[in-house]
């Protein structure tokens, strides 16, 4: 049943909840504002588009998804997909695989999908969000060094012909390249200037984004050294100052065919990053989205905007974050965000022309640099061969080919893995004798027959099967509930033969959601390879060595020690 979280959270609604989501939406509003435009001139629109973009989405994500405090509008996942599209097809082209995407998101919702993303594995999301942020940060090379290339005549990139900017990555470095020299030392010092202070304040002040003081300073900056000395340096250019008109998209035959294919690829990602961003989101409110609500308003979202002149919109996690420690939390701080861009549109958009473009490179190669997720990789790095394989995959063909293409390759090479590993794993148990079948279920013990005495204030779990990408789920269903009640639980993992690094990142973010409860957990009968796995990744130190016990009689008596401190 499509119910937008907007209706529940009005029913439970208060005054004071309100000043708080009014401060937190001004605020994100505010912090939406550079990014916005940002990303527009990154996908090679106007930065118009991305500002009507963040009003519109941002509006109806809120209105009408199934997130609390889920924020929506152009992301930097987009900016690829997006330059391709534009390239080759123009902004009528975008509009109409953006509105297809937008009803494939609604199909998805409808026929209750939501949960199908889930099973993308970790290793996959990581290996595209790394390349797409190589992809922002490297698109931004132009601006960052004040280059202007001149494709008034062809330029040969790697034996081709060009004649204007190229799209993909490989020949568009090259023409950075080509053009070095006509390399802009106030340009390079304003980008430097304004990275090297985002990466400082961002270490010191938490509470207001440096990409707002960047873009304010530099922008008076430009005007005065402008009027005063007479520098000139590139800036966004004009905007409107009122909301277009609309516009239907091109829907012939030819074109729906042409570009379907598209409209899949902008439809899979937003869906993945949109689930992706509310499931952070639940992470770190408690709060529980609806996948398919959520996916239903993104669809909404993506037919009207392009009506307008926008962009394809997802959840963007950056703002969602923000909104969320500035006290946003329920939709309506979603919906102020927006009308705050507006207002800003309405009656500041004149000054917003005056924005220099080094700084928002500065500001997209910081959102690249946070985006990349180093932590992430460098856990990874330490993992197995075909979790490293998977990712660098996935991580070379975003970057080098194309995301969809990526994402097709990478399930190819993940399942591939997954079904050898199981095949090697079932003869170690049939030759070793490890008692129990490899099953795809989390379930509370029920073994009277090995009369075991658990104690008051514990919960004893047993994982039945592989914790991989595919049981993540039912795992951190178990772990919700088990975590009302009892102040350790155990983890029994003696049918637990295989772990990868979906099931290691479940663990993290179990071990978070149980910290936060002050629930303690206690793993139990780990087998070689995830013992192998936790050892590397760092796992048995964060859990603790003590807490990683051989057997169920040893996590018996540690749970008991636990409960008696």
């Amino acid at each position: 049943m499509f119910k937008p979280e907007l209706i529940s959270s009005l029913g439970r609604y208060s005054g004071r909840k309100f000043a708080s989501d009014f401060v937190a939406g001004i605020i994100v509003g505010i912090v939406a504002l550079p990014l916005a435009i940002a990303f527009a001139i990154a996908s090679g629109v106007e930065p118009a588009a991305g500002l009507f973009t963040a009003i519109i989405a941002g509006f109806l994500i809120s209105a009408l998804g199934g997130s609390t405090v889920q924020i929506g509008g152009p992301t930097g996942a987009f900016t690829v997909i997006i330059y391709g599209i534009v390239s080759q097809f123009g902004l009528s082209g975008l509009a109409t695989a953006t509105v297809m995407a937008g009803i494939l998101l609604i199909l998805l919702g409808a026929f209750k999908m939501g949960g199908l993303v889930k099973f993308i594995p970790y290793t996959i999301v990581t290996g595209f969000t790394a390349g797409i942020a190589v992809t922002i940060a490297g698109g931004q090379l132009g601006n960052f060094f004040g280059l202007t290339p001149d494709f008034s005549s062809p330029v040969v990139l790697l034996g081709e012909e060009y004649s204007k900017m190229p799209g993909d990555f490989l020949p568009k470095m090259m023409a950075f390249a080509h053009f070095f020299g006509t390399f802009d030392l106030y340009s390079f010092l304003v980008a430097g200037v304004s990275l090297v202070f985002l990466f400082v304040w961002a270490r010191f002040i938490k509470k207001i984004p440096g990409s707002i003081v960047v873009i304010l300073v530099t922008t008076i900056l430009t005007v005065v050294l402008r009027n005063r000395c007479g520098m000139e340096i590139s800036t966004i250019g004009e905007i409107p100052t009122s909301l277009p008109s609309p516009m239907l998209p091109d829907f012939s035959l030819k074109t729906v065919t042409t570009l379907f294919p598209t409209a899949v690829s902008i439809a899979v990602l937003a869906a993945i990053e949109s689930l992706l961003s509310a499931a952070v989101a639940d992470g770190m409110t408690g709060d529980k989205h609806d996948s398919n609500t959520e996916l239903i308003g993104q669809g909404i979202a993506n037919i009207v905007t392009p009506l307008f002149g926008g962009i394809p919109a997802t959840g963007a996690i950056a703002r969602t974050a923000t909104n969320i420690k500035n006290g946003g939390r329920t939709p309506v701080a979603g919906i102020v965000h927006a009308l705050t861009l507006l207002v800003i549109v309405l009656f500041a958009g004149k000054y917003a022309a005056w924005i220099p473009m080094p700084a928002l490179a500065a500001v997209l190669v910081n959102v690249a640099w946070n985006m990349a997720g180093f932590p992430a990789i460098r856990a990874l790095l330490r993992g197995q061969k075909s979790d490293i394989c998977v990712f660098s995959v996935t991580f070379l063909i975003t970057v080098f080919v194309d995301l969809t293409v990526a994402i097709t390759v990478g399930l190819g090479f993940a399942a591939f893995f997954f079904i050898k590993k199981m095949i090697d794993l079932s003869e170690v148990q049939s030759g070793g004798g490890i008692s129990g079948g490899i099953g795809n279920s989390v379930n509370t013990i029920d073994m009277p027959e090995e009369k075991l005495d658990i104690p008051d204030g514990a919960m004893v779990y047993e994982i039945d099967g592989p914790l991989f990408f595919g049981t993540v789920r039912k795992f951190e269903v178990a772990v919700e509930k088990a975590g009302i009640q009892y102040k350790v639980l155990i983890l029994r993992m003696r049918n637990t033969s295989y772990l990868d690094a979906g099931g290691i990142r479940a663990l993290e973010q179990a071990l978070a959601a149980l910290g936060r409860r002050k629930v303690t957990l206690v793993l139990s009968g780990v087998h070689e390879q995830p013992r192998r796995l936790l050892e590397k990744t760092g796992m048995v130190e964060r859990l603790g060595a003590e807490n990683v016990c051989d057997n169920i009689a040893l996590a018996l008596a540690r749970t008991r020690a636990i409960l008696a401190s």
